[in-house]
């Protein structure tokens, strides 16, 4: 076995006992809450604080209360290697989306570290606030606040189970919003060497393929309408249709039509999709014998190509349009967050998978069917790259099913290439 690799298999029984450490961190049957600026991620960031201590590194923070876990290098002033990934997770989720990347990243200097290796530059294993965008209903909170690309009125959007202000949990938990506000940002993306995140596979192509490691090719960028309501008129159920300004059926009549837009894309083999996650009459008001003259709904459309993303954009305010026309209905849109798409650096990416061919271990390009906070470097021009481990349930459940086996086998390739680039 390669050195690298041995070194860390070696890291094995730490691994899992921080993986154990971070379940009971967010324990919430029948799965793990670390909810965001809460309770459960202050209690990840402070486990992973103390392994990070007990290999020596550096420790800091920021505004938004990002954790940066630093291996000096020999030139301080050479721009750094940033390994990242998030603590936080949706509610009853799984307990590796997003904290396997970090256990990776201290798992990766542990085993260069037992080599004897001393970095040419830093190497900074980050520890990001914030990425469940459920909570906050904005994306990559933490490393845009780390960046300094934070979208205007994010710190005053809501929590959905608190109905307290972004900058209101960050205060709570030691951060600085204020200077978030004024523009603070802990990093220059120009002084970044590059990004390097691993993440559990959130469908399961790994699974398929019989594969325990992918290498992303590409990350969707997005658009969201978290807060759509459709305005028509309550009737009597026994309204001719003609007469109608019924919101459900607008509503259903918008689904169906994108759904239409999603078929045309698969056919032609342009990937893409969408998701309506929530999709409701009014509860205060319906009824088995009302027409419903609300309906709400919750949009998101995701794309690996900017120019299809705004082909898609475009669609949707033609099928709006469209619908309201018909249906006699008037759609209140809401807020629009948007997330730029993430593109993979591809000597990163080619250097990944020549490593993982050099251990024996077998991978496959894959494309990102999730957002990540590694997008939010791409974007400010960061060379970035993902590994993904195999894991047969999905994410965002409490039945992540990702081994240790293949989690050490994609912190493997990640090691091998830090060596390569650091060492």
């Amino acid at each position: 076995m390669d050195a690298v690799a041995k070194a860390v298999e070696a890291q094995r029984s730490v691994v899992d006992r921080l993986f154990d450490a971070l379940r009971e961190d967010g324990r919430d049957e029948p799965g793990v809450s670390r909810d965001p600026y809460g309770a459960g991620e202050q209690r990840a960031h402070a486990t992973v604080r103390r392994a990070a201590e007990a290999l020596g590194l550096e420790i800091a923070g920021d505004a938004a209360a990002n954790l940066y876990m630093t291996w000096p290098g020999r030139d301080r002033s050479a721009p750094p290697v940033v390994i990242g990934s998030h603590l936080d997770s949706v509610p009853h989720g799984g307990n590796f989306d997003g904290a396997a990347g970090v256990v990776a990243g201290l798992a990766s200097v542990a085993a260069l570290q037992s080599l004897g290796v001393r970095p040419s530059c830093d190497v900074t294993v980050m520890g990001i606030r914030a990425e469940e965008s459920i909570w906050f209903q904005v994306s990559y909170i933490g490393s845009r606040s780390a960046l300094g690309t934070l979208p205007d009125g994010a710190l005053a959007v809501r929590r959905v189970d608190t109905g307290r202000t972004l900058a209101e949990h960050m205060r709570d938990c030691g951060a600085d919003p204020d200077a978030l506000a004024a523009g603070a940002r802990h990093f220059d993306p120009a002084r970044l060497r590059a990004y390097l995140e691993l993440h559990i596979e959130q469908a399961p192509s790994l699974v398929e393929a019989g594969i325990p490691v992918g290498i992303c090719t590409g990350i969707p960028g997005n658009f969201r309408y978290p807060t759509v309501t459709i305005h028509g008129e309550d009737a009597h159920v026994g309204l001719p249709r003609r007469f109608r300004h019924d919101a459900a059926m607008a509503g259903a009549d918008f689904a169906m039509a994108l759904d239409a837009v999603w078929a045309e894309h698969e056919a032609r083999g342009v990937p893409m999709c969408f998701t309506i996650g929530r999709f409701h009459t009014d509860t205060a008001r319906h009824g088995m014998t009302v027409v419903p003259g609300t309906f709400s709904f919750s949009l998101d459309v995701r794309a690996y190509d900017p120019a299809v993303l705004a082909a898609l954009d475009a669609e949707v305010d033609r099928i709006f349009a469209e619908v309201a026309q018909r249906r006699g209905v008037r759609f209140d849109r809401g807020p629009k967050p948007t997330a730029a798409v993430g593109p993979v650096d591809p000597a990163i990416a080619a250097s990944l998978m020549a490593h993982a061919a050099r251990l024996g271990i077998p991978a496959m390009p894959l494309g990102s069917p999730a957002s990540h906070d590694a997008a939010a470097f791409a974007a400010c021009g960061v060379p970035m790259a993902m590994i993904f481990v195999r894991n047969e349930n999905g994410s965002h459940n409490p039945h992540e099913a990702m081994t240790t086996d293949d989690f050490l086998a994609g912190t493997a390739v990640m090691a091998a290439w830090l060596q390569e680039t650091v060492g």
